[in-house]
């Protein structure tokens, strides 16, 4: 009984590095047919606004509750202190560190993700991507590198729009509903948020997190058995995969970036 169990541990073990040494082929394959793909940039351009401005209202419509909860959350904590004109600062460092980066990358996963991840297994179980080899296209150039650059390149704007509109929430509540001091609220942010140190490492997260998210979606779909049953699992790892992925990376970069 106990040698089953250890070689059960030991065959989900091996697979497990199998999968992670197979995807980081994958990668590099990716990465390696990029030039070919920045040949076409309407394809990318054409993701872009397929993986981009589809997500534009959710992520409008989430920061801007996220900015108003931080709002509410950050005035109630500062007042037993005398501090409520810092509020402008909690709201800006927490959602251009933090909450920006972090909240649109597992938005993104959730709806552009799993809609990537259900679009490139549902050509594979159609048989299109086999068509495109037997017609001398390399699928991986023509169908994944578009996607994957228009990920990587959507998710900081996403991410910046999602932080500004988040600060508009703050201030909507802690300026117009609560009554803190306008002039308080602008200048304490304008004085403690640091482009270099908080924004553009925010931008780096973002950009970060791209990579993770779009690749997982990409890598999950091409893997995926074409059945609708597998398909759909596939789409189920690709959020899973890709949220653990952020939490993970945004701890790693955290500690380096504001240690």
């Amino acid at each position: 009984m106990i040698a089953n169990m250890l070689a059960k541990v030991g065959r989900a073990v091996r697979e497990n590095i199998a999968s992670v040494g197979f995807a980081t082929r994958s990668f590099f394959t990716l990465l390696g047919v990029t030039p070919g793909a920045l040949r076409r940039p309407g394809l990318i351009s054409e993701q872009i606004h397929f993986i981009g401005n589809y997500s534009l209202v959710i992520i409008i419509v989430s920061g801007l509750f996220v900015g108003m909860v931080l709002g509410l959350q950050g005035y109630i904590t500062l007042t037993p202190y005398g501090a409520e004109q810092k509020l402008g600062q909690v709201v800006a460092l927490a959602l251009v560190r933090e909450l920006g980066p972090v909240v649109t990358a597992l938005l993104f996963a959730g709806r552009a993700g799993t809609s990537l991840t259900a679009q490139i297994g549902l050509m594979k179980a159609g048989e299109q991507l086999s068509a495109m080899e037997m017609m001398a296209i390399n699928p991986v150039q023509r169908v994944l590198a578009p996607r994957f650059w228009a990920g990587v390149i959507a998710m900081p704007i996403l991410g910046t729009i999602f932080s500004a509109v988040g600060v508009v929430g703050g201030y909507l509540v802690g300026v117009q509903l609560i009554g803190v001091d306008e002039g308080a609220f602008w200048s304490q942010m304008q004085a403690n948020v640091d482009v270099r140190h908080d924004v553009v490492n925010g931008i780096i997260k973002s950009f970060v997190f791209g990579i993770a998210v779009t690749f997982t979606a990409l890598f999950q779909g091409y893997q995926a058995q074409p059945t609708p049953e597998d398909v759909s699992r596939a789409t189920t790892r690709t959020v899973v995969i890709a949220s653990l992925t952020v939490w993970g990376l945004d701890f790693v970069m955290t500690a380096m970036m504001f240690n």
